[in-house]
């Protein structure tokens, strides 16, 4: 090799090394989230209090994976994650039950494992059934499953969609793979259409009452419905993902910002009034909320590439969005 090559093939060489160390320190820097390890970090589980789980999206060998950091700690960039070795698309928590809903990889059509953990995140029932993870919670006493699957389509802003709501009664093993059948009422009035769809259950702690969301004919309703009576009513227009507070006195959820605005705004219905309060978070949430206590909403936010953070706000409406978790998504809060 001349000299003159010899140059130009050590500066190339410079120039390229010095690309890789800074992609490589750019790709550490999203990833650089503390991480406790299971052998290292003292044992936790369902149970634990103080602890706000949710499923991991930092990209690397634990993206997907359930995870923990302590409630005293949210909103500080130096948290330290638990990490457990549990993967799922989305996860809840109640009085020490885990339910855990994850899609199988490279299987079409698409399938899901709806999960059932014990307090220290094992596995201990198991279904499968058709269709795309989009929503999971549990019974304020981890009595009752619920979860959303698309079977059509998989997202709420397409123009053709098709979901599955089901139950699974965790005291009686009673199992219900979709509410569409369930008798709707509208004004005193039963409810028929053939595309009606059911998402986004959330459950009051008397274990009958329940509240999800109904699109037909273009329009999204909050239903009220009845466990026991396994019939429902609706309620309001223009309501999805309907969260229940711990109090049960109000409702979380998303409604469109208008029909032809494709973006999601979060507010708060109080049950009683039926008074609506948008929140101050003013980006578009597309998510099933959760409540990290009776003054704050939590939420999903995401940022693209399967990577997302969890924010709160205040239910008031007061306030601003502040970041609770980075890397993070579907929180879920246990209530003892």
């Amino acid at each position: 090799m001349s000299g003159r090559w010899l140059v130009v093939f050590v500066v190339m060489m410079v120039v390229s090394g010095a690309g890789y160390t800074w992609h490589a320190r750019k790709l550490h820097a999203r990833a650089a989230v503390p991480v406790a390890s299971a052998a290292s970090a003292p044992a936790i589980s369902l149970r634990t209090p103080g602890q706000l789980f949710f499923r991991n999206t930092v990209h690397g060998s634990d993206f997907g994976r359930v995870a923990a950091v302590p409630i005293d700690q949210l909103g500080q960039p130096n948290a330290s994650r638990r990490v457990f070795d549990l993967s799922c698309d989305r996860f809840a928590v109640a009085a020490g039950v885990g339910l855990c809903v994850a899609q199988q990889a490279a299987v079409l059509p698409p399938v899901s494992d709806v999960r059932i953990l014990d307090q220290d995140l094992h596995v201990v029932r198991e279904r499968t059934l058709p269709g795309t993870v989009s929503r999971a919670k549990l019974s304020p006493d981890g009595k009752l499953a619920v979860w959303t699957l698309f079977v059509i389509g998989d997202d709420y802003s397409e123009d053709r969609f098709s979901t599955r709501a089901g139950i699974w009664n965790l005291a009686t093993d009673e199992f219900t793979k979709t509410l569409e059948d369930m008798p709707i009422f509208t004004n005193a009035k039963r409810y028929f259409s053939a595309d009606v769809n059911f998402w986004g259950i959330t459950f009051a702690a008397d274990d009958t009452h329940f509240y999800a969301t109904l699109s037909s004919k273009g329009q999204t309703h909050l239903v009220q419905g009845d466990y026991r009576r396994y019939r429902g009513r609706t309620l309001e227009e223009n309501v999805e993902c309907p969260s229940l507070s711990p109090d049960g006195k109000r409702i979380a959820f998303k409604r469109r910002v208008s029909p032809d605005d494709p973006t999601w705004r979060l507010s708060v219905m109080d049950l009683g009034t039926r008074e609506i309060t948008p929140l101050a978070e003013t980006r578009n949430v597309d998510d099933q909320a959760a409540w990290l206590d009776d003054r704050t909403v939590m939420y999903g936010l995401s940022r693209g590439n399967g990577e997302s953070d969890v924010w709160a706000v205040a239910a008031d409406g007061s306030g601003a969005a502040r970041l609770m978790v980075a890397g993070a998504a579907s929180p879920a809060l246990a209530y003892e």
